[in-house]
């Protein structure tokens, strides 16, 4: 059993005009409150909050209002205009004032919900809520899905319940190049301001297909009950040559290991983390280290004349040391007669990582 905690960001939708100067009073007051001591009508929980939550105030700083966990309550609804109503403590109103959140896909009656801060953004507000659960990962595996990163793709997974790899992050490394030549340009021209827009706007993007490439390697996961081994990021950055080590630089593989991680734990999938260490220059048919490199994307062993798609060829190694660091940590991986399916049976207390080549419950 492990817990989990998310933040999830909510817009406040149809506030009505009273509402809207509800929130922007006890929003204004509780800055003014911060900054000088001065109480100029702020509920009294949320002044205690602010205090321990925010320690040293920048006066030229915006900061969210802090809503207390016992006072945080959201309640779904058969409501036209929201699933999901919250109740947002206001000075002088007796019972606060219930606001309407956007659609969510979160289940929040399956949660726990902590405190939570009240954000002001181009006039409008959001509402993060932090929340949390228990999840037993599952002990038994049919499968494995081993994914390879690298620096022309974001990712490549092999798996033994399909034949072909798959091979992600395409749209990342096109709006990379492209927003490098942006900035690189704006630079030249000495514009600041548009250097900062475009970047904002370019991650927005790469979380978004961040997002889309976790969701569809737990989607796989969850079909075929497979535990996730993706390769450890520590040495993956160490390539020869600038243009090389700009791209490596510019892909964001922590980010997509957070957020594979964190959705697979959700549904109770484990993820495991496997050293690259030579998993690009290792032969993964016969394991000799005798390779040669025609081209970044090409793998020829020298010694069994293997040939294949180097983050392929990477995948495939990560796939077969997850096995082995799985057999390290006491799990047990069959393969039954006549198939090329793996079962894994992992023990008490259930396998959920591995790093640095060792067991290590994360």
């Amino acid at each position: 059993m492990m817990e989990i905690t998310k933040t999830i960001k909510c817009k406040l939708i149809g506030l009505t005009k009273r509402k809207l100067e509800l929130l922007n009073r006890e929003y204004d007051n509780f800055q003014h409150y911060l900054k000088t001591g001065e109480d100029k009508g702020v509920y009294s929980a949320t002044k205690q909050q602010g205090k321990r939550t925010y320690r040293k105030i920048n006066p030229n700083k915006e900061y969210p209002l802090v809503i207390r966990k016992d006072l945080m309550d959201i309640r779904k609804t058969d409501n036209k205009l929201a699933k999901y109503w919250a109740r947002i403590p206001i000075h002088g109103v007796r019972g606060g004032i219930k606001v309407a959140l956007a659609h969510q896909p979160l289940n929040f009656e399956e949660w726990e919900v902590c405190g939570s801060k009240l954000v002001r953004k181009n006039g409008g507000f959001y509402l993060h809520v932090t929340a949390k659960r228990k999840v037993e990962l599952r002990k038994e595996y049919s499968s494995i899905i081993a994914i390879d990163v690298g620096a022309r793709w974001v990712g490549v997974s092999v798996a033994p319940h399909r034949s072909k790899p798959k091979f992600y992050g395409k749209k990342v490394r096109e709006v990379r190049g492209k927003y490098f030549w942006l900035r690189r340009k704006f630079g030249r021209e000495k514009k600041l301001r548009a250097i900062k827009k475009i970047g904002n706007k370019e991650k927005r993007i790469v979380n978004n297909e961040l997002h889309k490439i976790a969701k569809d390697i737990v989607n796989e996961a969850e079909k075929h009950n497979a535990i996730i081994a993706i390769g450890n990021l520590n040495g993956v950055r160490n390539n020869k040559g600038k243009k090389a080590n700009r791209k490596v630089n510019s892909m964001p593989f922590y980010r997509l290991k957070e957020y594979i991680k964190y959705k697979a734990f959700e549904r109770g999938i484990a993820v495991v983390e496997v050293p690259e260490f030579n998993t690009s220059k290792q032969c993964s048919r016969c394991g000799s280290m005798r390779a040669e490199r025609p081209s970044q994307g090409v793998f020829i062993c020298k010694d069994c004349g293997y040939q294949i798609n180097a983050d392929v060829n990477g995948a495939k190694n990560i796939l077969k040391r997850a096995v082995g660091y799985m057999l390290t940590a006491g799990a047990s991986v069959t393969q039954p007669e006549g198939g090329s399916r793996y079962i894994l049976h992992t023990p008490q207390p259930p396998l959920t990582g591995l790093h640095g080549g060792s067991p290590l419950l994360q």
